[in-house]
């Protein structure tokens, strides 16, 4: 798929985007598991220190007591992460996971029975979660306070992190790719109306039809509009182009006839006269029908190209030369290929190939040979004779519509006006030396430029 694609560029957008949406998802997921998990254990925590607070009570030597602690083995084990600690004055109880520390920081002279929650230093250079509470005891005379203190290590935090990160990154990139494949589909469907657009202008290129449809989206429908509006202009223009070029050739046969008239009178006197006037009123109507074999074709840059079978084309032309004078003595050798197609009008195929058949006709001396070949990606048309040929400068000529073959009747342009025609359709014509001995003439065109009719015979 090329940089230039729409398909890909949009891909590629929306690729990013969602990676950037689902980063930014994971970075906050990761931070409201934070705090969640920091209110759930601050929650638990303060359960504790609530569960201290009603089972501790006072010695007859003021050291505070607790009658049942928390269960928790982490409580037990040196270090191990969960501590608590009741402080009545300067006489402590602490759980057996302080060991011989304790939980220092701040006291909170103005707690009450709300826990308040506090970061503390803890054991081993750990840093604590903790949650106070300030308990009373004992009458009004004689109450005592205590600070119940219930800690956890915050490095406990990380292992639940950790596992929660190991379940979420698997868990995005999967959605990732799901959400990708999805906006891939997507992107493919909202790009649907431009597909459906390009197989309806295929078809106009190939003229199946003469505009294209009506029933594409709202956003595409504008585009459509003025496509058909550059069709109907581009049909109008060639309707003028053709009519002006009539217009000419019908105004120019009079004088071409009078010159030809005056041309014959004056034969007799002035033959040299007479003969320069007859060749200039050839070589003018040779010109005329140039110019009207390039009207009646259709430019390349015709959105609605035709395309048609050769071999049909070919058989007729073929039957029709060998009722010419002569053309019945020659051996006429036509081998195509079924789905040999022209990417044009058959008109023009007629125009082009009428010409160079009949050149062959006028030069061949027992032989001509049709031939074509229709490749995957290019095709060509290839008419040989065993005449004389043409030289180097003679085939270099043509192109600048000289008369070269005099020495036959008729104009002498129809090699001239087969080239010009070619040109005006996308099609290359050259000549060359012939196998047999003659000229060849051979037409190459790309078979992508066109989507013509599936045969449905052979020629021969």
């Amino acid at each position: 798929m090329r940089l230039k694609s729409l398909r890909l560029r949009l891909g590629l957008a929306a690729a990013a985007l969602i990676a950037l949406a689902l980063v930014l998802a994971g970075i906050g997921l990761a931070l409201i598991f934070d705090a969640v998990l920091e209110a759930r254990t601050v929650d638990d925590l303060d359960r504790t220190a609530k569960q201290i607070a009603g089972q501790v009570d006072l010695a007859p030597d003021g050291n505070p007591v607790v009658a049942r602690e928390p269960t928790d083995p982490r409580y037990a084990a040196p270090y191990g992460g969960l501590y608590w600690q009741v402080e009545a004055g300067t006489k402590l109880l602490r759980s057996r996971s302080l060991w011989d520390k304790r939980l220092g920081g701040p006291v909170d002279t103005a707690a009450s029975d709300d826990g308040s929650v506090l970061d503390l230093p803890g054991p081993d250079g750990a840093s604590l979660i903790a949650v106070q509470r300030s308990v009373a005891l004992g009458s009004r005379e004689g109450e005592r306070r205590l600070r119940i203190v219930v800690a956890e290590d915050r490095r406990d935090f990380a292992g639940s992190r950790a596992t929660f990160l190991r379940l979420l990154i698997p868990s995005l990139a999967a959605l990732f790719l799901i959400l990708t494949a999805a906006m891939a589909l997507f992107v493919h469907r909202a790009l649907e109306p431009f597909r459906a657009l390009q197989a309806a202008l295929r078809a106009v290129h190939a003229g199946e039809r003469a505009r294209l449809p009506l029933h594409f989206p709202d956003e595409v429908q504008p585009l459509v509009a003025d496509l058909n509006r550059l069709l109907d202009a581009q049909e109008r223009a060639l309707v003028r182009a053709r009519a002006s070029a009539a217009d000419m050739a019908h105004g120019l046969k009079t004088p071409l006839a009078v010159l030809d008239a005056l041309g014959r009178r004056i034969g007799g006197r002035e033959p040299e006269m007479a003969a320069e006037i007859a060749e200039q009123a050839r070589a003018m109507g040779g010109q005329v029908e140039r110019a009207l074999a390039r009207a009646r074709t259709v430019p390349p840059g015709d959105l609605r190209r035709r395309s048609c079978l050769v071999a049909p084309a070919i058989e007729r032309l073929v039957v029709t030369m060998r009722r010419l004078p002569e053309g019945d003595s020659l051996v006429w050798e036509v081998s195509l290929p079924a789905d040999l197609s022209y990417p044009s009008e058959e008109g023009e195929l007629m125009e082009v190939a009428g010409n160079l058949l009949d050149n062959a006709h006028k030069w061949a001396h027992r032989r001509v040979r049709v031939g074509g070949h229709a490749g995957r990606d290019d095709a060509s048309l290839l008419i040989e004779d065993d005449g004389p040929g043409m030289s180097e400068a003679a085939i270099a000529g043509l192109g600048r519509g000289v008369r070269w073959d005099e020495n036959r009747p008729g104009t002498g342009f129809g090699l001239a006006i087969a080239r010009d025609i070619a040109d005006a359709t996308g099609v290359e014509l050259n000549f060359g030396r012939s196998t047999l001995g003659g000229l060849r003439a051979e037409l190459t065109w790309t078979q992508s430029r066109m989507s013509g009719p599936k045969p449905a015979s052979t020629g021969s």
